[in-house]
């Protein structure tokens, strides 16, 4: 076991170098270059790995609150995680009936505050391996070093894997991920 923490930190040591190294290059995310100067939605609109992500903020009435100052950390679902949902989950949260259930979903993926990947690193080693993250929503996400970076658990056990990891923006940072996080 002792051994599995040491690999899992040398990859997220990796994952975090490779992290801050991006902050003074230019990222790309779905295609787009990510700039650093632009707010989350402002860049995530460029993004065509993050169209459901974008539509869905906007339907849940989100757009104001991720232009604002912030600084907020997003756990962004790329499109292939909101389809691997079951079958009309995506049309129905999309009605406006189910703003508030959306609204929800959609704030369970935000932390408020900067953590990148040194401050998540920090986090996750000063818990013994793994980082409670409290949510907007109110609800809690489980970051924990994994091999070749960090994964992401929800409160029904779900794991994503982040799989870009600080994508810098001008009121916080975005993480990708594959996989959609629902609160209990």
């Amino acid at each position: 076991m002792q051994t599995k923490h040491k690999i899992a930190s040398i990859g997220l040591a990796i994952a975090m170098t490779m992290g801050a190294a991006s902050a003074f290059a230019q990222v790309m995310v779905g295609g787009a270059s990510m700039l650093p100067t632009k707010d989350i939605i402002d860049n995530a609109v460029n993004s065509k790995d993050h169209t459901t992500l974008v539509a869905a903020v906007k339907a849940a009435g989100l757009v104001d609150t991720l232009k604002s100052a912030g600084p907020f950390t997003v756990f962004a679902p790329t499109n292939e995680a909101f389809a691997a949902l079951p079958a009309g989950t995506v049309d129905t949260l999309l009605k406006p009936e189910n703003k508030a259930t959306l609204s929800g979903i959609l704030t369970y993926h935000v932390v408020a505050g900067k953590m990148d990947a040194a401050a998540l690193t920090k986090a996750i080693k000063a818990g013994g391996g793994s980082a409670s993250l409290k949510t907007v929503a109110g609800g809690t996400l489980i970051a924990k070093a994994a091999m070749g970076g960090v994964t992401i658990t929800d409160e029904k056990g779900d794991v994503a894997k982040v799989t870009i990891a600080d994508v810098y923006q001008s009121n916080g940072v975005i993480h990708v991920i594959n996989k959609v996080m629902l609160p209990k």
